[in-house]
């Protein structure tokens, strides 16, 4: 319990350690990991969304798209850095490199799933108005797979966000990456609290992207939605309620 408080200590200090005053502040390391991740998951959004979301609209490519997301989860960071670092060197581009073969993956497999589950009998209709193959995409088939494309979207950047600390492990200096891996100079608090400000750095953006999401779903879908859990909720009540048979 006291490693807690004199890491809560330390964020509360922004950083500041007894001694080392040319160390940079907590504030400014976490300003630049958010940064760093925000640019690797824009990156992989345009370029995962796109071909995810033409590929569910072909409904073709299944196997490319599920299995890509496989083997995203299956590649170790470590190995992409250190992969990255014979052919880009050290520093901030293979770092990138690194989170965008992360973040790619979930965003694909679900981009695919959401539009390639979108009812036949929509598409038809919207074809049927005269909606060409783009317009179809955009106006009917998007907006129904917003809620799985963002689960893709906010699983990335948890990957990505937890992920920029090994920034300091491809020779780039300036994230929170720096104190965990120098508990010589920061000391097990610093290390410590370095880690909350990381795992709640990735809980804000994560609870950004939810309200995004919730802004980007057609009404009658969360109305839907709601009900659904409702009716769970109803269900799993009565089923409580149920006497025993004896």
């Amino acid at each position: 319990m006291h490693e807690f408080v004199d890491a809560f200590r330390f964020i509360l200090h922004d950083g500041a350690v007894a001694g080392q005053p040319a160390l940079p502040s907590l504030g400014y390391l976490t300003l630049q990991t958010l940064k760093i991740g925000v640019i690797g998951l824009a990156i992989s959004l345009a370029v995962a969304i796109p071909i995810g979301c033409w590929l569910g609209h072909l409904h073709r490519g299944s196997f490319f798209a599920i299995n890509t997301g496989n083997i995203g989860r299956a590649l170790p960071s470590l190995v992409l850095l250190a992969i990255g670092d014979v052919f880009l060197g050290l520093g901030l581009t293979v770092v990138e490199v690194a989170l965008v073969i992360l973040a790619v993956p979930p965003v694909i497999t679900n981009a695919y799933l959401g539009v390639d589950g979108v009812e036949r009998d929509l598409v038809d209709a919207a074809r049927g108005m005269g909606m060409g193959e783009l317009e179809v995409l955009r106006r009917v088939e998007l907006p129904l797979a917003v809620p799985l494309i963002f689960a893709g979207v906010r699983t990335a950047s948890v990957f990505v966000l937890s992920t920029t600390t090994i920034a300091s492990l491809a020779g780039f200096s300036g994230s929170l990456g720096d104190i965990i891996a120098n508990e010589t100079s920061y000391h097990f608090s610093g290390v410590l609290g370095a880690a909350i400000c990381v795992a709640a750095l990735t809980l804000a953006v994560d609870a950004v992207l939810a309200l995004i999401q919730r802004a980007l779903t057609p009404r009658g879908l969360r109305k839907l939605a709601r009900e659904r859990r409702v009716a769970a909720r109803l269900g799993q009540a009565v089923a409580g309620a149920s006497p025993i048979p004896s």
